[in-house]
């Protein structure tokens, strides 16, 4: 689609970034704007689709309806008598034909994850599919202890003499996938809790800011020592 469709799709996943930011402060101003905006791309696409022929917004429309419909016959259909977790199986199995119909072209287990998703997303998607075919741990110890190591290994790298920055980058690489791996143990979003970590971050530097700002500071004029004590002051005030 040229260049006019890769700027738009920089900017749809740039948009989808702010709606979850809207949800997770809770600003709903804010989720109306930027739903607005993901729309656009919506719109934006199926009108490019449907200049060279090949679909319209409504066809994306009947598509999602269709695909809710079908991979939800607990609600839409006779299937009323499974239990939650039947049910997240029974969808599973679905998509899992689906795929296969429509991607045959694609092999293996871990076939299907968008390339363009976030990186902690598709690290979670990955390791999901891996885990199905029983390429993963029981415990989350054990992937804490291979987070540990991870971390040895970027030490190693620092204490090399010359340092290699691309090898350390990549244990860096495989340290953030061991972790992301440790928050699916504990059943937890790696995108959401690190989404609320970045906000609780700004929320206690902001804190410091005001208190460095009562004492006629800015925070380039204090040291590392002032503003880590000011940091453990909003901490223990939260």
């Amino acid at each position: 689609m040229g260049f006019g469709a890769e700027f738009f799709d920089d900017r749809a996943l740039h948009t989808r970034r702010k709606v979850a930011d809207a949800i997770a402060r809770d600003d709903l101003a804010d989720l109306k704007d930027e739903l607005g905006d993901l729309l656009l791309q919506v719109v934006f696409h199926a009108r490019m689709a449907e200049e060279q022929g090949a679909f319209d917004f409504g066809a994306v429309v009947q598509a999602i309806s269709e695909k809710l419909i079908r991979r939800h016959p607990h609600v839409f259909a006779d299937e009323t008598s499974r239990t939650p977790r039947a049910v997240e199986g029974l969808w599973e199995h679905i998509k899992a034909e689906e795929n296969a119909t429509n991607k045959a072209d694609q092999t293996g287990a871990l076939a299907g994850i968008p390339v363009g998703l976030p990186a902690l997303s598709r690290a979670l998607k990955l390791q999901m599919k891996a885990s199905k075919v029983g390429f993963d741990w029981n415990d989350p110890r054990a992937v804490l202890r291979k987070i540990r190591e991870e971390a040895d290994e970027i030490e190693a790298e620092l204490d090399r003499p010359e340092m290699n920055r691309a090898a350390t980058a990549g244990e860096v690489g495989d340290l953030l996938f061991a972790v992301v791996n440790l928050a699916r143990h504990l059943d937890a979003d790696p995108e959401a809790v690190l989404r609320q970590t970045n906000l609780k971050f700004e929320r206690r530097f902001a804190a410091i800011e005001r208190a460095l700002a009562a004492q006629g500071k800015a925070p380039q004029q204090a040291s590392l020592a002032e503003m880590d004590a000011l940091w453990n002051e909003a901490k223990a005030a939260e």
